[in-house]
């Protein structure tokens, strides 16, 4: 039985043998042809097969085997995909716990903040809660900063905490601005921490978003937060800032940004950088913001001024044509992109500038009262030849809030500028100035000189009003070649004497006569009888503000050179007729007691019903016959003596005639008191 059991043991053995020999032969038929060759019929090839004979030599010696290694291979393939699935496995749960763990906290947060953002909870309750969320959020403020729901808690923390609070907050979240001012929801709280850093933690944001500035005006989120920097920084720190957008130079060595010279043609000549380079550095910087259309900051408008400072005619066309039409509506809010929507009205073809007057449709009103926005206005009511074009999208939207615009402080002014144009007494000397900007490399006088470089004149350092070069003196300074290049960014045309005011400050742009361009959109649009009957309506209360007196005053004494006489010479009676009807009412006795001022005892009415007096002698009849006339005693004293005493001091003889018998009696007993300068004899 044992000699059989042994027959039997051995075939077993020869079974597993020629099995592994089979698992090998098929394992290898699963190989690659270039580690695996094909067998071959040679006979000198079947020897190959005889290294397979013994197990025990095959796991002693596995490195002979050239199989064994492919096998070997195998099954780190195979570990290597477990350690992938479970480490998978493992991040996955480690996530889930996460936001586990950040979802319980947010509740937490969330309940805190429901208590501490009342307004009626004490400040110590408030405190507490404060700190109590500080020290929950701590560690993780970054991660909170950006989180949709918590990052609100964080802005209330900030709010109310104190201020070791805030500059523990500060420290944590540093390193992470760059990060954050692009995140859609942690920027709310970088501005924040902006507005209540320190000026050494200022100047440590801002030179952390060094060499990111151009990135940042790129981005929608982050633009905001380096234009919240741009505003919150001292002039030093706004220039380097800006510096960065000029040249490759100026972005990579701090140094030299750290210049006194605020206009780039000036850091050009001082630096001796390459024009052409500049040009295409800053090119390279403004055309990705305009083509996302991100215009609506300060810092943006500089750099585009700048940038027409130095461009050539192709160069300051094309950044022109491109801000025509409706994108140019979101730069005009400051004194900038004012300047630039100037410049486009000024140098943009008439297809250019209808697409900038219909794009402002819906608007006209909020830009009129706008401070830098009005100037706008002003120019294309200045410039643009086509006035049914203004009538239509312009002057219309401007009928409905007549009474608003004269009573504010800049929707006036495009109203004063069509009764008196370019009138010192309503535009200070930038006003006017702003009104001759211009693109030297654009203007047709630029371009007629043969030989002339094309550079534009910048008025952003040094305001052409405010230049000590006399006016008479600018035209030889322009024509000098050196003056042309280092040229300011306004241009205010040569004058003589004898010029007219408004001749003297005219806009330049337009073809038409200015005369017949104003009767178009004044009279012929509606414009000027509308606003007789708004002043008519409300004589009063424009009489004593102090801006729509200017109004009422131009309007009654029917505007420069008489533009409403001819046509609105019935409605202007009325008018007259409407302030002496407000100057006949009695005086009263308790005025302390009255609920409304005297016009004649305003300080505002008294003084432009003087002005019409003096300017006016239709309405000094009128007022005279109406209103003053055997009444001159009661109204000689206070501020109701200047309407009285410019009776006097008219230049009109049939109003001196009118008021000599009563006035002189009371000159003669000192009860009205007459400058001595401005009295006049007795047989004039």
């Amino acid at each position: 039985m044992a000699a059989k059991n042994q027959k039997t043991q051995k075939p077993k053995k020869r079974k597993q043998f020629s099995s592994s020999n089979i698992d090998r032969d098929s394992s290898t038929s699963k190989k690659p042809k270039l580690l695996a060759s094909a067998p071959s019929k040679s006979p000198s090839n079947k020897p190959l097969k005889k290294p397979f004979n013994s197990s025990k030599q095959k796991r002693e010696h596995p490195s002979h085997s050239k199989f064994k290694k492919l096998d070997s291979g195998n099954e780190n393939k195979e570990l290597t995909k477990r350690e992938r699935r479970i480490q998978a496995k493992e991040l996955a749960e480690a996530r889930k716990k996460k936001r586990k763990q950040h979802y319980t906290l947010e509740q937490e947060l969330a309940s805190l903040w429901e208590k501490m953002r009342r307004r009626n909870i004490p400040k110590e309750d408030r405190s507490k809660l404060i700190t109590e969320a500080l020290q929950k959020m701590k560690g993780k403020i970054p991660e909170i900063a950006g989180s949709h729901v918590s990052s609100r808690v964080l802005q209330t923390c900030v709010k109310y905490c104190s201020q070791t609070e805030r500059d523990a907050v500060f420290s944590e979240l540093q390193p992470h601005f760059l990060t954050l001012s692009c995140n859609a929801y942690a920027v709310h709280l970088v501005k924040k921490m902006l507005d209540a850093a320190s000026k050494k933690q200022l100047t440590g944001v801002l030179s952390s978003l060094r060499g990111h500035v151009a990135s940042l005006l790129r981005h929608m989120v982050g633009s905001v937060v380096i234009e919240h920097a741009y505003q919150l920084g001292n002039a030093t720190q706004k220039q380097e800032l800006l510096m960065e957008l000029y040249s490759t130079e100026l972005h990579l060595f701090k140094d030299l940004a750290s210049i006194k010279e605020s206009r780039l043609i000036d850091v050009i000549s001082k630096l001796g950088l390459q024009k052409s380079s500049v040009l295409r550095h800053t090119s390279s910087v403004i055309q990705p913001i305009l083509e996302k259309g991100i215009v609506d900051h300060s810092m943006v408008h500089r750099v585009l001024v700048e940038y027409l400072s130095i461009a050539d005619q192709s160069s300051a066309a094309d950044i022109i044509q491109q801000l025509s039409g409706p994108l140019l509506v979101r730069m005009i809010h400051t004194r900038d992109g004012s300047k630039i929507g100037m410049l486009c009205v000024k140098h943009g073809s008439a297809k250019e500038r209808k697409k900038i007057i219909k794009g402002m449709k819906g608007h006209i009103s909020k830009i009129a009262h706008d401070q830098c926005g009005c100037l706008v206005l002003v120019g294309i009511v200045s410039m643009v030849d086509d006035t049914k074009l203004i009538t239509k999208f312009v002057i219309r939207e401007l009928l409905a809030t007549l009474k608003e615009l004269a009573l504010d402080k800049s929707g006036r002014r495009l109203l004063l500028q069509l009764l008196h144009p370019n009138s010192s007494r309503y535009l200070n000397s930038d006003g006017l100035a702003f009104l001759n900007l211009s693109v030297l490399s654009l203007s047709a006088k630029n371009n007629s000189e043969a030989g002339s470089e094309n550079i534009l004149s910048d008025e952003s350092g040094k305001e052409a009003a405010k230049s000590d070069i006399p006016e008479e003196n600018l035209d030889e300074e322009r024509t000098k070649e050196e003056a042309t290049t280092n040229s300011d960014m306004t241009e205010t045309k040569s004058s003589k004497s004898d010029i007219p005011e408004e001749n003297l400050y005219s806009a330049e742009g337009g073809k038409k006569d200015p005369s017949l361009r104003r009767k178009e959109l004044l009279v012929k649009s509606g414009l000027a009888e509308n606003l007789v009957d708004v002043c008519i309506e409300n004589a009063g209360e424009l009489l004593t503000s102090n801006f729509g007196k200017e109004v009422i005053f131009e309007v009654a004494l029917g505007g420069s050179d008489g533009i409403l006489h001819p046509t609105l010479d019935e409605k202007l009676n009325n008018l007259h007729q409407a302030i002496a009807a407000l100057a006949a009412k009695p005086k009263s006795e308790e005025p302390e007691e009255s609920e409304e001022e005297h016009v004649l005892e305003n300080f505002h009415s008294s003084r432009t019903i003087r002005k019409l007096v003096l300017d006016c002698p239709a309405f000094a009849s009128t007022l005279w016959n109406k209103s003053l006339e055997g009444k001159c005693q009661l109204w000689a004293q206070g501020h109701s003596s200047k309407v009285v005493s410019a009776f006097w001091e008219s230049s009109d003889s049939e109003v001196r005639k009118m008021a000599k018998e009563e006035l002189k009696p009371l000159i003669d007993g000192g009860i009205l008191k007459i400058p001595e300068n401005k009295q006049l004899a007795d047989e004039d």
